[in-house]
């Protein structure tokens, strides 16, 4: 049987989900009129993205409760726990940055509570855009609670380009405006939260490479947590070839090895088929060296010329005199931020920064 596609990521907002909505609503509040609120919510769905949906079903709620703000928390407060998905829960904090920025303290306290079953990463957004000192300061004291989500908010709300959401202009121009965040949470025992601060200080990488490397240039990297958080936020300066992130990570030296045996194979595709590259990298000294290995291939566009883009290989100690038999796949397929052309495309192989050797492929 041939694989079935798996469903748009918006059907986590289908029919079913509606109702299992609606139905735990009766349960909190039994006079929600839940024909009502499915007759709003199902309206024009199959032609909504997943986020349209999430907001859809906010102000089907909005528009179907009777009360006012702080009591429709209440009710939504105890919906939260009975909903069976978290990332359907998001609609609670949308229902906050929609209808709560009048209500500072009480909304802050509902976002707190909401990202304990999925994330407000989002909602606080509009808080930091309409109130950016005082949000920070409030987020502050949260990179210090006890529960690893709410740490993780005060990193991912304040993310200058969080991802599915508007920019942070203000703190994309500063980044010291989150700083002492980042600093709070830079050695955090929670993968969850290193990964939100690794992500957040990528973002900074994008503006203010240097403000990024010399503060991690001040950390103590013999911590675990704060290395793992160091090779994860520097990625995006390490495919450039950033020296000096390099050297953070213990790779800044000049590569003293020859890669040998490079080739793509088949060396020619149809869009949607698969490629494999290998190579042999092979030590030219006694000592060990710490290398990063990547690959760049040069995308063929529209035109005829050709955007790089880098992809991550491996990380190694390399042996004096030792080599490492490299491999990896890769399908060449559409994707929703890359069409692919007919014609060469050029691969590079790429340690330490450096490109030390090429090949090619055709897609016809």
């Amino acid at each position: 049987m041939a694989d079935q596609p798996a469903p748009a990521l918006k059907e986590i907002f289908n029919a079913e989900r509606l109702q299992h909505i609606a139905t735990e609503m009766t349960v909190v509040y039994p006079s929600f009129e839940a024909k009502r609120f499915l007759a709003l919510a199902q309206t024009g769905l199959a032609d909504l993205s997943v986020m349209q949906r999430m907001a859809r079903v906010s102000e089907c709620l909005h528009a179907v409760l009777p009360l006012d703000y702080e009591a429709s928390l209440e009710v939504l407060c105890a919906l939260a726990p009975r909903l069976n998905s978290g990332f359907v829960s998001m609609c609670l904090p949308h229902y906050v940055a929609s209808y709560g920025t009048h209500a500072f303290d009480s909304s802050m306290d509902a976002l707190k509570y909401f990202t304990t079953f999925g994330s407000s990463e989002f909602a606080i957004r509009h808080f930091l855009r309409s109130d950016l000192e005082r949000s920070l300061k409030l987020m502050h004291d949260w990179s210090l609670d006890d529960n690893e989500h709410v740490r993780r908010l005060a990193s991912e709300g304040c993310r200058p380009r969080l991802p599915w959401s508007f920019r942070l202009e203000t703190v994309q121009a500063d980044p010291t405006l989150a700083a002492k965040i980042l600093d709070n949470l830079k050695a955090d025992t929670s993968l969850y939260v290193r990964k939100s601060v690794a992500n957040h200080l990528n973002d900074i990488t994008k503006d203010h490479p240097d403000w990024v490397l010399d503060l991690i240039e001040g950390w103590s990297l013999d911590n675990r947590h704060s290395a793992w958080i160091a090779r994860h936020a520097l990625r995006s300066l390490i495919k450039q070839g950033n020296q000096r992130a390099l050297a953070i990570i213990g790779a800044g030296g000049k590569p003293e090895v020859e890669v040998v045996d490079v080739k793509v194979e088949p060396p020619v595709i149809g869009l949607g088929e698969k490629i494999t590259l290998s190579f042999t990298v092979k030590s030219t000294v006694e000592s060990s060296q710490r290398l990063v290995i990547d690959y760049a291939i040069d995308y063929v566009k529209a035109n005829g010329s050709t955007s790089a883009k880098v992809f991550k290989l491996k990380a190694l100690t390399l042996p004096g005199n030792a080599f490492e038999v490299v491999s990896r796949g890769q399908q060449i397929k559409e994707l929703t931020t890359r069409k692919h052309y007919a014609g060469r495309h050029a691969v590079h192989i790429m340690v330490n920064g450096e490109r030390l050797a090429s090949t090619q492929f055709d897609i016809v």
